[in-house]
């Protein structure tokens, strides 16, 4: 079924619905709501009877996707079709531009508190193995060089720091999916005596043409991905005999076809891998709205294939991650081992120096010298409390956060 049947005479050529029609089933329980508001606002209009209103929410609530057929160009048209001869009155005052644009703000909202929720689970575990190696000692490292001694719970914190950011980014595309177009029509609003939608968009034009808030939200996942690369990348090197520093549990590896062997991070690396995914659907849809004239045109169909795949690599992807990090076994031992080379304390060494009155870059050049010399000498352990962090206390104040 199609919504503009009447303007074209003859039907169209295979090949060209085959390329038109849109895949988005997954729309469908959203346009049901849309649907059921506009239902509401043309019978307070006097434009649908009560009976008919009730017929309209008796027969929304039972359309399902198995309702949907290839003679659909969409699901706007199928719950259309599927309303009966009451479908034939629903669209009055509305167009497909601003119904797509209604249910697809409501689907993204949803897919916000869904990888919200995602991201909630994944820090909760992680939470929990900070806590539990809170005073863990392991090299903290940078340019991936043995640096300074931190632990493994401080460690752990900092990929609590770029997921609660990713939770706040997705809040913040779910506010912006909020606002509602419906009411706009194709772009300029209706003639009809329709009452206004709480929460509607002030301008009819970009009501129908914005996809900024898939934007959003398609920008939260690329950034979340980016962070679970990092995290999975952490994840292989640690889980490797060079490194040592952990255990893959058996429920979150793979084996090898032909090594028996082999016990691999298949889950890190996914998840690593799946970032590249995500950034390119993020700049193929900024790609598709450039240069789009205002108000609405066809090529905003491309706008919800990279968001339907974008929530189900979300969750996936955050579901993986939480069994593989809680199932994780630490090498204490191996990291602590890590930490006995005293290179690692020759900033201390130098601040050593700076708290007996030597400038710091003469501090620095001195140990620096000690060093090339193969004469440096471990000085007295410190400990993160000695550089004012506080990893029990950072681990309760983040668990409060996210209580």
């Amino acid at each position: 079924m199609t919504l503009w049947a009447g303007r074209v005479g003859s039907g169209l050529a295979p090949e060209v619905w085959d390329f038109l029609r849109a895949q988005d089933d997954e729309l469908l329980p959203f346009d049901v709501i849309g649907t059921s508001l506009h239902a509401q606002r043309l019978e307070a209009a006097g434009l649908l009877s009560a009976e008919e209103l009730r017929d309209v929410d008796e027969r929304l609530a039972s359309i399902t996707v198995a309702d949907l057929t290839n003679a659909d160009e969409d699901v706007h048209s199928a719950i259309e079709r599927l309303l009966g001869d009451v479908g034939r009155k629903i669209h009055a005052g509305r167009s497909r531009n601003d119904q797509v644009a209604t249910a697809f703000r409501l689907y993204v909202a949803v897919a916000c508190d869904a990888a919200v929720l995602s991201v909630h689970q994944l820090v909760s575990v992680v939470l929990d193995r900070a806590e539990a190696e809170a005073e863990t000692p392991m090299p903290g490292y940078t340019h991936l060089q043995r640096a300074i001694p931190v632990t493994l719970g401080h460690h752990l914190l900092a990929w609590v720091e770029m997921l609660e950011r990713d939770r706040d980014r997705y809040l913040f595309a779910r506010k912006q999916a909020r606002p509602s177009p419906l009411g706009a029509g194709a772009l300029a609003g209706s003639t009809l005596p329709l009452a206004p939608v709480p929460n509607a968009m002030r301008n009819s034009i970009d009501a129908v043409a914005d996809r900024d808030f898939a934007l959003d939200y398609l920008y939260a996942c690329a950034v979340l991905f980016v962070h679970l690369s990092r995290i999975g990348e952490e994840l292989v090197l640690w889980t490797t005999s060079e490194f040592g520093f952990a255990r893959l549990p058996e429920d979150a590896a793979t084996g090898s076809s032909m090594m028996p062997q082999k016990l691999n991070a298949d889950v890190a690396e996914l998840s690593r891998g799946k970032a590249g995914t995500a950034i390119g659907r993020l700049t193929g849809l900024l790609a598709t709205v450039k240069s789009l004239p205002l108000a609405y045109d066809r090529d905003l169909q491309e706008d919800k294939q990279p968001v339907f795949a974008a929530r189900a690599d979300v969750a996936a992807a955050l579901a993986a991650l939480a069994v593989l990090v809680r199932g994780l076994e630490f090498d204490r031992e191996r990291m602590a081992a890590a930490c006995a080379d005293p290179l690692l304390h020759a900033t201390d060494a130098a601040e050593a120096l700076v708290k007996e009155g030597v400038p710091f870059r003469d501090a620095h050049e001195r140990v620096a010298a000690q060093v090339r010399a193969g004469t440096f000498q471990r000085v007295d352990t410190l400990g993160l409390s000695d550089r004012g962090i506080d990893v029990p206390a950072a681990v309760r104040a983040a668990k409060e956060r996210w209580s």
